[in-house]
């Protein structure tokens, strides 16, 4: 009968990247896998181009009951750590924008391939369409894990568990709430979760405007009391996403409002003012057409008098203009909910885990990493990079 030092629950970054450090250090993992092949989150990341990492993360990108709780990790396993392992097994990284790392062959397969062949160099068992049903706790003092594979039951008896199967976006690609309902078992406390890394909802009297601006992005900051960010946001038929939005979003509450700088790095009231002693007759709608798309200027019609020429504009009207354009106010329905959220926040406090190790406090033995603890990164390569930094750190200790 086969025997392992450790089971790993998931195979995806968190997963493999654990099974793969456990085998450089002469241990034998057992990754079990839902999906029919392991790394689905990996496969589908960056419209399947794996931003693997970003050349700037840093505890900062991460948002967590505990903030410092990350470093012990990050300093275990650093950026440059991540860019020299992919070197090594041939990917190189090309940087997009704002430090986002993606392999020069745009192809996230590749960066798969390199943990499945490295597993079966390695001695390392991957079960695909391994589905754990339970982890309890032997009387020997190790763990029974419980999973179906091919309609049949199987048990397999282990000293060490290791949880890296996510959080609960994306049901079809096998998200489930297990890690945290496990841990919840073993009297672990949970952070409230909820989507993160998610497009926002309007409803009500403004649904119809932002509906028919569907498909325009513009270039801007997006903020609030916690966080700000400047990258586009893009009007859909249901409210607002791109990945300014998608930030944000991390850090929104329901309730609250959120606020956009549509030309973030111009002032409107000196721009009107040059033009208008340049032509004061140019229609505002004119004007503004100029800075976006002709679509969305006549749609900020709806609250600005864009049909005036720039020369009749009085004081009232420039401060109105202005503050559309540099504190537009949105009051968001909701999110899109967890299968259109990249990551979830919230999950196994990090007063739960020792910040060294990732090991349960209250249950020796059983570790958890990537998203299913209360650890969750901007977008842009910063979660994969907790994955890999959190897949190393338990491995070093299993």
């Amino acid at each position: 009968m086969d025997t392992f030092d450790a089971v790993i629950i998931g195979g995806g970054a968190c997963g493999l990247m654990c099974a793969v450090q456990a085998g450089f250090l002469g241990k034998r993992t057992l990754v079990l896998e839902k999906n029919d092949k392991p790394g689905a989150k990996i496969l589908i990341s960056g419209g399947g181009r794996c931003n693997y990492t970003n050349l700037y993360s840093t505890e900062a990108n991460f948002i967590s009951e505990n903030p410092h709780f990350c470093k012990s990790a990050f300093s275990q396993w650093t950026v440059q750590d991540t860019i020299s392992f992919f070197e090594t097994y041939g990917i190189s990284g090309k940087e997009k924008t704002l430090g986002q790392l993606f392999p020069e062959s745009n192809n996230a397969k590749d960066v798969v391939n390199v943990f499945v062949s490295l597993c079966a160099d390695l001695g390392q068992v991957i079960k695909c369409g391994a589905e754990v049903k339970s982890v309890q706790a032997d009387a020997n003092g190790g763990y029974k894990i419980s999973y179906q594979k091919g309609g049949k039951e199987h048990e397999i008896i282990c000293a060490k568990v290791v949880f890296a199967s996510g959080g609960l976006p994306i049901q079809k690609l096998g998200a489930s709430d297990f890690a945290l309902r496990t841990a919840r078992q073993f009297r672990l406390t949970i952070t409230q979760t909820a989507p993160a890394l998610v497009p926002l909802t309007i409803t009500g009297k403004d649904a119809d405007w932002y509906a028919e601006l569907s498909g325009n992005t513009v270039f801007s900051r997006v903020w609030n009391d916690r966080a700000s960010f400047e990258e586009n946001i893009l009007f859909t038929h249901w409210g607002l996403s791109g990945p300014a939005v998608l930030q944000i979003s991390s850090y929104w509450q329901p309730g609250e409002e959120i606020f956009i700088d549509l030309l973030p790095n111009q002032n409107i009231s000196e721009l009107i003012e040059k033009e208008r002693q340049a032509n004061g007759k140019r229609a505002l709608s004119s004007f503004l057409a100029g800075l976006f798309t002709k679509k969305f200027a006549d749609a900020l019609g709806k609250y600005i008098p864009s049909e005036k020429n720039l020369a009749s504009l009085s004081k009232a009207d420039i401060s109105s203009i202005h503050n559309l354009i540099h504190t537009f106010t949105v009051k968001p329905a909701g999110n899109k909910g967890y299968d259109k959220a990249e990551v979830m926040r919230g999950g196994v406090a990090t007063s739960e885990l020792s910040s060294k190790t990732l090991e349960a406090k209250k249950a020796p033995g059983l570790f958890f990493g990537g998203e299913c603890v209360d650890v969750t990164g901007w977008l842009g390569g910063y979660n994969f990079q907790w994955a890999w930094a959190s897949g190393f750190v338990i491995a070093q200790n299993l």
